[in-house]
């Protein structure tokens, strides 16, 4: 007998508060009688039937309020978002209260079916699904405008009536998993399932993929070192290495894909049916019918986002890579300078000055690229992008080309205009070491320093020795919405994929740019984990079945990485050797290894595709 949403009890004597709602301060109470109204309601209602209570204070209640859920409407709500689930036959099957006895580990009076990460996720979906009804406005407040359909939260959001809303965390959850994550320093894998049960499998997918790439640069390292020992003045020795480079890059996206999906598929994600997506927060327009859903939303012409697109941002963004380029021919006036200096002085002194031209240019390019950052964010958040996905993309595409050119610009035209292969290992080096110290700061330090200084805060205002000592609950709620938003792993995604592209594309002139990458890797998951933990407040879990769009980042990266060791194989005296009488036929050689070695890769793909669908 399926359980009708009208059975569910409102009223549940152990009341586990998930999730924190924080109101301004002055929020008129008819506002917050009728949101709170609208939270408790019955589905039936157009309610979320959840629980809310306020979180009252020495100073009172400061528009602080908890929300849980009786277990079996979060159980109702599994059933409603999709969640996949291990059945007793080991399959995985969406779970459904019908057949609720069915799955593995399931009892009635087992409160840990669903991870806390999944309750808390249940609850968001159903606060994100709040939507008006008769209401013009909301109460209280005749600017914030609703209609029917439209998100209550997402417009006491975009009004500033709502401050927040987030996870709490569970202080003994997540003390068992910073001892075991990085509470002491080992050589092993991370507890990806345990991380994928407390932070949700977008932050444990990341943390994986990490950990895999890591790995996979080991063997590059292991063969880089001796080969950047026994052949260190010769730079035109690099056939070997440029081969095994050629080769690593293509092979190692392709076994992730099997990783991945392996993991996604034990984790129940990989056979979950994709959501039907909201339009994003900021999103505006008139008042239309949307013809899929037959709801009146807003409604923005799609030629007008297309006009701001090929008229101001493909501009604007041709524009920064000009003047990127211009930066770029500044550092090789500096660069020429610097040896003219060295020329005239032979000193120790003047053979430091020519690695500060890279130096300056590689703290130069991190700064283009943050500046860079927000005026993407800006623009993309200008162009009006219905949905989140879609403004996710052309950001991802905008901070992509600019940080490519930006970066490795400098280093084409070194390796195929310059010809200079020695002025190439020097800028190599200088900008991966300059660039992985700039983040480690950032990643690192940085971190560090912002959780000694909320410590201190908190034991100012809350008299409490330590974040491990037993806080009440009022005092845990008031120090987690002080912490930092996590706003994502856009920024990690992206360090990473710079980091491939050193590694990828040039080291075969500079061995030992993957192991620093390694070093950098291990330091990077020590200090992300550090973050998640200490620093940021617990974000909500999103299920996910893969790294999205950065798959084909990286792997137009490796595409062009092969492109690139092809051609430096055929400059390479000993392949030039080989062709003496005729460059055309050499040229010819190359092209036809590029094409085969990029026919090898499709296939892979063409491959992982055919036993995906299988």
């Amino acid at each position: 007998m399926k359980e009708s949403w009208s059975s569910v009890d409102t009223l549940e004597t152990n009341f586990r508060p998930l999730v924190v709602i924080e109101l301004a301060k002055g929020t008129k109470e008819e506002t917050i009688e009728w949101f709170t109204k609208r939270i408790v309601d019955k589905k039936a209602n157009g309610g979320a039937q959840l629980l809310i209570k306020p979180l009252v204070t020495e100073n009172g209640n400061e528009n602080i309020y908890l929300v849980g859920a009786s277990h079996l409407r979060l159980l109702l709500g599994a059933e409603n978002v999709g969640l996949v689930k291990e059945c007793n036959d080991n399959s995985m099957r969406a779970f459904t209260y019908s057949s609720r006895k069915t799955f593995k580990d399931f009892a009635d009076d087992n409160q840990n079916f669903l991870t806390m990460s999944e309750c808390q996720y249940i609850i968001k979906h159903e606060l994100e699904n709040l939507r008006a009804k008769d209401e013009k406005m909301i109460p209280g407040y005749p600017q914030a405008k609703l209609y029917p359909g439209k998100s209550i939260v997402r417009r006491l959001l975009t009004n500033g009536i709502l401050v927040q809303i987030f996870p709490l965390h569970d202080r003994e959850e997540l003390k068992k998993l910073r001892h075991t994550w990085y509470g002491q320093v080992k050589i092993g894998y991370q507890p990806l399932d345990e991380i994928r049960c407390y932070f949700g499998e977008t932050i444990a997918l990341y943390f994986g993929f990490l950990e895999y790439f890591t790995f996979a640069l080991i063997p590059m390292a292991v063969i880089g070192i001796p080969y950047y020992v026994f052949a260190w003045e010769d730079y035109d020795k690099y056939v070997m290495f440029a081969t095994f480079n050629l080769l690593w890059s293509t092979v190692i996206l392709e076994v992730w894909k099997r990783i991945c999906a392996v993991m996604t598929y034990r984790w129940g994600t990989l056979l979950m049916k994709r959501q039907f997506e909201e339009p994003r927060p900021g999103f505006h327009g008139v008042l239309g019918i949307n013809p899929v859903t037959g709801r009146e939303e807003p409604v923005y012409s799609s030629i007008k986002r297309q006009l701001r697109i090929y008229f101001v941002s493909v501009p604007f963004v041709c524009l920064c890579l000009y003047f990127s380029l211009y930066v770029m021919m500044i550092y090789f006036d500096l660069e020429q300078w610097a040896l003219d200096y060295h020329e005239e002085n032979k000193s120790h002194f003047s053979s430091l000055m020519l690695y500060v031209p890279s130096i300056i240019y590689a703290v130069v390019i991190e700064i283009m690229n943050r500046i860079y950052r927000y005026a993407a964010e800006f623009l993309t958040s200008w162009e009006n992008h219905r949905l989140e996905s879609s403004y996710q993309n052309h950001l991802i595409l905008k901070v992509l080309v600019f940080n490519f050119l930006n970066c490795f610009a400098s280093l084409f035209y070194i390796a195929f205009v310059l010809f200079d292969m020695k002025l190439l290992r020097q800028s190599l080096a200088t900008l991966l070491i300059t660039s992985q110290i700039l983040n480690q700061f950032a990643e690192s330090l940085l971190p560090y320093w912002l959780q000694k200084r909320h410590m201190k805060k908190m034991k100012e205002r809350m008299h409490s020795l330590k974040m491990d000592t037993d806080l009440s609950l009022v005092e845990q709620v008031n120090s987690e919405k002080e912490m930092g938003t996590y706003l994502g792993t856009f920024d990690d995604y992206l360090e990473l994929f710079l980091q491939f592209g050193y590694v990828s594309l040039f080291s075969c002139v500079y061995p030992l740019a993957a192991v620093f990458a390694v070093l950098n890797n291990i330091t990077e998951i020590y200090s992300d984990a550090l973050k998640m933990c200490r620093v940021y407040k617990r974000p909500f879990a999103e299920p996910t079945a893969n790294i999205g769009v950065w798959q084909l980042a990286f792997e137009t990266m490796s595409v062009i990485s092969v492109v690139t060791n092809c051609i430096l194989i055929g400059m390479s005296p000993q392949v030039n050797a080989l062709f003496p009488d005729s460059k055309m036929d050499l040229i010819l050689t190359v092209a036809l290894v590029e094409c085969f070695v990029i026919m090898v890769l499709i296939l892979f793909q063409m491959e992982m595709c055919l036993c995906g669908n299988v």
